[in-house]
């Protein structure tokens, strides 16, 4: 049997019905038709919602972990931050997800590696220590350590207490992307590890407060700010705020995702609907295009992470006063 030619096949149409149905036959779809989600519109707005997650509610489930599940069985002891939109099972932001995370006195975390780019904000730790590529650097609280994608990384405790802190990872980027790997170490954990106090994986909290106090005030949306991103960690953006009591800033929007992590005072913040008063620990998230708008309480110290670089060098990174 003869194969009809493109020419005889759609010469003789002439109802436009039927041209989209022949053209689908070859897995195209015309840029005309409606679609339920439309490909364009006109101002940024994420479909991910603000949460806020309280230290004080989720601790007290990290010390249960830490009874009922052992490094055994859970490599990373941990509690990941879920944007609770329907259809997502990990991710707290389009691109980001965080996850509160314990280790015991004793234990030691296996060393992997990932494509997926990652950090630590230590939340309370004395004697908790991290190891990436066989160099061994201390956590403690207030600390920021840092896991480039591609180093091998595991963690452990020689202190008496147990140790908390927030993990976040670039990993719904990677995802979408789609260039993960991911490996266990051959031997399980890096031996033989090489002290290095002045890794430049982990920034100690005294150079964070050190770098505070010696920058300026700030503009009207961000107040006190230092940056402290990692050319090797492109795709996460780190920057430390130090805010005085009843400060407030001039409400913003911008393209880009931030999860907030309070590392000391209180205030509350509104995100477009919602306000969130927060402490010591707390997270909580602001997706894109959400106006933000916050209010000090008490002095505060918070880290917000986000992926604003990444929307600055794609060219959609976008700021306004709302």
């Amino acid at each position: 049997m003869t194969e009809t030619s493109p020419f005889e096949r759609y010469g003789a149409i002439q109802d436009v019905n039927e041209l989209v149905r022949a053209i689908d036959a070859q897995h195209c779809t015309p840029g005309w038709v409606p679609r339920q989600k439309p490909l364009m519109w006109p101002r940024a707005k994420s479909v991910f919602q603000p949460v806020h997650w309280r230290y004080s509610e989720i601790r007290p489930a990290l010390v249960a972990a830490g009874r009922v599940i052992g490094t055994d069985l859970a490599e990373r002891r941990n509690f990941v931050l879920r944007n609770p939109i329907p259809g997502n099972d990990f991710a707290t932001t389009n691109t980001l997800v965080g996850a509160y995370q314990s280790i015991l006195p004793g234990e030691r975390a296996r060393s992997h590696r990932h494509s997926s780019h990652a950090l630590r904000i230590i939340l309370e730790s004395r004697g908790s220590y991290s190891i990436v590529n066989g160099r061994r650097h201390a956590m403690e609280s207030g600390d920021i350590v840092l896991t480039p994608g591609g180093c091998w990384h595991g963690h452990g405790h020689d202190g008496m207490e147990q140790a908390y802190w927030f993990d976040c990872l670039d990993l719904p980027l990677v995802h979408l992307l789609e260039p993960m790997t991911a490996q266990d170490h051959p031997e399980l954990w890096e031996a033989n590890a090489t002290d290095a106090p002045d890794s430049p994986m982990r920034i100690p909290q005294a150079t964070v407060l050190q770098r505070l106090a010696e920058a300026s005030d700030g503009d009207e949306f961000f107040g006190r700010t230092v940056d402290f991103s990692s050319l090797d960690m492109r795709t996460i953006t780190i920057k430390a705020h130090q805010w005085k009591a009843d400060w407030r800033n001039r409400a913003y929007r911008q393209h880009a995702n931030q999860i907030f992590v309070v590392l000391g005072g209180s205030g509350h913040t509104t995100i477009d609907e919602a306000r969130f008063d927060w402490r010591f620990g707390d997270v909580f998230v602001a997706p894109l295009g959400s106006r933000v708008a916050h209010h000090v309480q008490d002095d505060a110290l918070l880290v917000a992470l986000s992926d604003e670089d990444l929307m600055k060098y794609c060219g959609f990174h976008q700021l306004e006063a709302a």
